[in-house]
């Protein structure tokens, strides 16, 4: 396996500390918070593209993939979800990363046809846009398709979409992790992992109420090789504790929880 972890642990961190972090503390990825005030955000000029590119490979850490806050199957007009996608490949493109991760979105129609309709025609839309720039969608287990089977039906009739498998939502909307991996299948392309108190605040890996080496357990079994990114949601939670000091033994931490140590 490797490892990764979410910028949204260290919001507005300059993206080369945060390179040198990630590399001095053994991880071998990052999943890019892209939002305003953060140091990858659409309105990126090139200049700033390239120079972003270059740190990723002057660092040797992989741009795992690119996180926006785009809902693929919000209600609403189907043109302005589906420029902001290609403006959001285009970036994610520019700086190298190999995913775009999207959000579903579905709102209220879910579970009905219309959430399901939305997300098909949109990322059929732009799908020869992904392609082009070699970059793969990615909808995470999130809002309102929490559980694996959930996102299976959003993407059934989207071939070369992928999924993230946040493992918080799905375990606690009810589906027992086996039934998330198995539901998720071939479509899944990295596992996202965290922890989390009671009030869901976060928390240093293996000490909250989450799963996580049962979670290590079943993805040993399966014979699961790829990416396993943390994402820590301080960005949300300022009274956590700091991320940069938990990673070193989170790093260990990790590989032990997954079966890697």
């Amino acid at each position: 396996m490797a490892y990764a972890f979410a910028t949204l642990g260290v919001p507005g961190m300059p993206l080369p500390e945060v390179l040198a972090l990630a590399a001095r503390t053994g991880y071998a990825g990052l999943e890019l918070r892209c939002a305003e005030g953060e140091p990858v955000e659409v309105s990126m000029p090139a200049a700033r593209r390239r120079r972003a590119a270059e740190a990723f490979r002057d660092a040797g850490v992989a741009a795992l993939s690119l996180a926006s806050y785009l809902k693929i199957a919000a209600p609403g007009p189907d043109a302005p979800v589906i420029d902001a996608v290609r403006r959001h490949l285009e970036l994610a493109a520019d700086i190298g990363a190999a995913h775009l991760r999207v959000f579903p979105g579905g709102g209220a129609a879910f579970p009905g046809g219309g959430a399901v309709r939305r997300a098909a025609a949109r990322l059929r839309a732009v799908a020869a846009e992904a392609r082009a720039h070699d970059v793969r969608i990615l909808v995470e287990t999130h809002d309102s398709h929490p559980r694996g089977r959930d996102v299976a039906a959003l993407i059934a009739a989207s071939p070369g979409v992928g999924a993230i498998w946040d493992v918080m939502h799905p375990y606690l909307s009810g589906e027992r992790p086996e039934a998330t991996l198995a539901a998720l299948g071939d479509r899944l392309a990295y596992v996202q992992v965290k922890d989390a108190s009671p009030s869901r605040a976060p928390v240093q890996l293996g000490t909250g109420v989450l799963p996580l080496r049962e979670i290590g357990r079943l993805l040993a079994r399966s014979g699961y090789r790829g990416w396993v990114s943390w994402e820590y949601e301080a960005a949300w939670y300022p009274e956590a504790a700091p991320l940069p000091d938990l990673l070193p033994a989170a790093r260990d931490r990790l590989a032990r929880l997954m079966g890697r140590a």
